[in-house]
């Protein structure tokens, strides 16, 4: 690696410049990077990812949240140098083109998560199926009795909008339609409120990533009899698999400092910090892009078949997410 210097003595060129790399390579770094977004992604392993990267570098990475819009579309304001995201760009349903407010942006995926649902620790709950899952999300289902529980009412959290990565994957993955409307008891405006809501109330119920509800003193509920563990996940035995994505500027020229701290996050030292935390490497879970593809295919097939039903037409998830 080459450096740049201002003056070399003459007379000692190679001595002095020799002398003036070694201690440029051995000096810290004082540059500061920061990265928003996904409070999914931040709770699970950013934290420790950060911390294991300026001990290697000196550099340190500052961490905000904020949601997955936030973490693309600061990005491409050119707000912060990283973002965080759970889900992919948004596509106009017209015209198929990404969002203005979310163009000139590039995403990683560094990482795979599951959508998990959750409960007080206390409710006596252990299993959920995924046909439950959208009648409580519609409504149909108001009284834990119905789960198997006590006589009393469920209160759902939800994320406010329908822009969200938990929101915007679970409309995709279970409803099949982004404009789905979910039947809510409490809307919040990220993911930290809601689990921390639910670990308090003995009656609330709502969805988050695995990644970071392992770390909350709340229950976390099979699905179709399936237990979201480490080892379920990275092998494809559980249901709602998505991507987490780091988010960085499109540029020919990528900024050597966050394409550094990206190698990082992808390379060896970067995956074994995710490992150690129970979050699946994207390099370890390639095979989950066709479980990933198939629950699309099933949430489609659902909704076909109620429209059948109803003798309604069928709804459609326009800009799926694609492999990158």
């Amino acid at each position: 690696m080459k450096r740049p210097y201002s003056f070399l003595f003459v007379g000692l060129g190679l001595v002095v410049a020799s002398l003036a790399f070694a201690a440029t390579e051995n000096s810290p770094v004082t540059k500061k990077l920061t990265w928003a977004g996904c409070g999914i992604s931040k709770n699970a392993f950013m934290a420790e990812m950060v911390a294991a990267y300026k001990k290697k570098t000196g550099i340190e990475v500052e961490l905000k949240g904020g949601g997955a819009t936030k973490g693309i579309r600061e990005v491409a304001s050119q707000e912060v140098n990283i973002g965080g995201t759970c889900r992919h760009v948004i596509e106009d349903t017209k015209t198929y083109m990404t969002l203005p407010e979310e163009r000139r942006v590039q995403l990683t995926p560094v990482a795979w998560d599951a959508l998990v649902v959750i409960v007080h620790k206390d409710n006596p709950v252990n299993n959920i199926t995924l046909a439950q899952v959208r009648e409580i999300y519609t409504g149909k289902i108001t009284n834990w009795r119905e789960l198997g529980g006590k006589n009393e009412p469920v209160e759902l959290y939800v994320r406010k909008g329908k822009i969200s990565g938990v929101g915007r994957t679970l409309r995709e993955l279970v409803f099949a339609n982004y404009d789905q409307e979910f039947t809510a008891t409490h809307v919040v405006e990220s993911s930290g409120p809601l689990e921390r809501a639910i670990v308090e109330n003995p009656r609330g119920i709502g969805i988050t990533g695995i990644s970071s509800a392992r770390k909350l003193k709340a229950k976390i509920l099979m699905l179709n009899g399936k237990e979201p563990s480490y080892e379920n996940i990275k092998k494809g035995d559980y249901l709602l698999y998505r991507p987490l994505y780091m988010v960085t500027r499109m540029q020919l020229k990528p900024e050597p400092e966050i394409q550094k701290f990206l190698d990082f996050v992808m390379g060896p030292e970067g995956q074994q910090v995710m490992r150690s935390v129970g979050t699946v490497p994207y390099q370890d879970g390639i095979h989950l892009w066709l479980k990933y593809l198939d629950q699309q295919n099933k949430a489609i097939a659902n909704m076909r078949g109620k429209a059948d039903e109803n003798g309604a037409k069928t709804p459609k998830v326009k800009g799926k997410s694609k492999t990158p």
